[in-house]
């Protein structure tokens, strides 16, 4: 079992910005794939943001294209998202989430579908 703890959302204003962690914790028996998402109020499905692979390949969402930073500590066990020139559509909950790297994360790892394990997620506000 793997345990993802978020931390690091809060408030900010348009413009700001903010840094999202993710510590992952427990038994992966396998290389893992990790990436971000989020669910903004109303929204029916979660949006892919950011994904890292194991090999360090990174993928974002048009929305945060140039704004947002993924990356990974080298003990590989937290996943961070930086985000700068932050919009009031930006506000969300964001979840961190693993995934065991299965084809079907390669084919799309920004699918919310495509992922194993899920943190609680953060709230992430950002006014005008």
């Amino acid at each position: 079992q793997v345990q993802l703890a978020e931390s690091g959302g809060g408030s900010a204003q348009a413009g700001g910005s903010l840094r999202l962690s993710c510590v992952a914790s427990g038994y992966i028996d396998s290389a893992y794939c990790m990436g971000w998402f989020r669910q903004g109020p109303g929204d029916e499905e979660r949006e892919g943001v950011a994904s890292f692979g194991y090999d360090g390949a990174t993928h974002y969402s048009d929305s945060v294209k140039g704004r947002f930073t993924v990356s990974q500590d080298n003990a590989k066990n937290t996943l961070f998202l930086q985000m700068n020139s932050l919009r009031p559509e930006d506000t969300a909950t964001y979840y961190c989430a693993v995934d065991v790297c299965s084809g079907r994360w390669f084919l799309d790892p920004l699918n919310y579908r495509n992922q194993d394990y899920w943190g609680k997620g953060v709230l992430v506000t950002i006014s005008s």
